[in-house]
């Protein structure tokens, strides 16, 4: 496994750097299009589509919204606000999770949260690669939210005892939550210090940071919640080792969104 994971990882490593940072406008958009399709068609089965042919009908859709949405950027703005009242509620249902899935609405209702959790994400990367300093803003949220998991990691490892979501998770703890976070709000306190940001620049970018870790822990766990759900491990076996794309992605899926609707916020591109 651990031979799998490495061999996949050299070879995707390469063409996501590439596609994230080499690529502009419509190619940039097309390159996110096909992973968040990807994403879409493992989305299907979560909902509760096992027959192929629907699978591949649904990440059709998601393609063709797609190439609606970047005809039509105008909606941009209001797909952030959809993303920040979705992730909220979101944690309502990761909280009261096996309740809350009566809420789900069945298969239609797991396809539109499908929408709901994709379409954001590949809008806000569209957003982030739009504005000034694209590439760093890129850098700046992958940093905050693999930062969060690496110090969740060894903090959970070395003092979890509380459980942070016994029956959607329960391997993350609480303290791993608190060492995630204060391993990216030490990130983003070292790089705001190199940068001579004001004091009071400083401590909003620490309170943005807190709000996109916290964010992307729920996008983390509503995946887990639908594979607990649908009885699914992986998302899938796309990546040798690593499972699914949205296995890799779930917590960017959250984190994204909420952290181009902050940057929207304080005034930093515009819509």
């Amino acid at each position: 496994m651990l031979k799998q994971r490495i061999i996949t990882a050299l070879v995707l490593l390469p063409i996501a750097l590439g596609g994230f940072f080499l690529l502009d406008g419509g190619a940039f958009a097309l390159f996110i299009g096909a992973v968040v399709t990807l994403g879409a068609w493992e989305w299907a089965r979560l909902a509760g589509f096992e027959a192929q042919s629907l699978r591949v009908a649904y990440a059709a859709a998601v393609a063709v919204l797609l190439g609606l949405l970047y005809m039509v950027p105008a909606v941009a703005p209001v797909l952030l606000v959809v993303a920040v009242l979705w992730w909220s509620a979101a944690t309502f249902l990761v909280m009261t999770y096996p309740d809350s899935s009566r809420y789900w609405g069945g298969v239609p209702g797991r396809l539109l949260i499908g929408l709901l959790i994709l379409l954001p994400a590949w809008q806000g990367l569209i957003l982030l690669k739009q504005w000034p300093q694209a590439n760093a803003l890129i850098i700046a949220v992958m940093v905050l939210v693999w930062g969060a998991d690496i110090g969740a990691y060894f903090s959970g490892k070395t003092f979890g005892k509380r459980k942070l979501a016994p029956k959607v998770s329960p391997g993350k703890s609480w303290e791993g939550l608190y060492g995630g976070l204060a391993a990216s709000l030490l990130i983003t306190l070292v790089v705001g210090l190199q940068q001579g940001w004001s004091a009071g620049g400083l401590l909003l970018a620490l309170g943005g940071a807190a709000v996109v870790v916290l964010i992307s822990v729920v996008g983390d766990l509503t995946e887990s919640m639908f594979k607990r759900q649908s009885g699914i491990k992986d998302s899938s076996n796309l990546l040798p080792g690593h499972g699914g794309v949205l296995d890799r992605i779930d917590s960017l899926t959250a984190a994204v969104p909420v952290f181009a609707a902050l940057l929207w916020l304080a005034g930093w591109g515009s819509l």
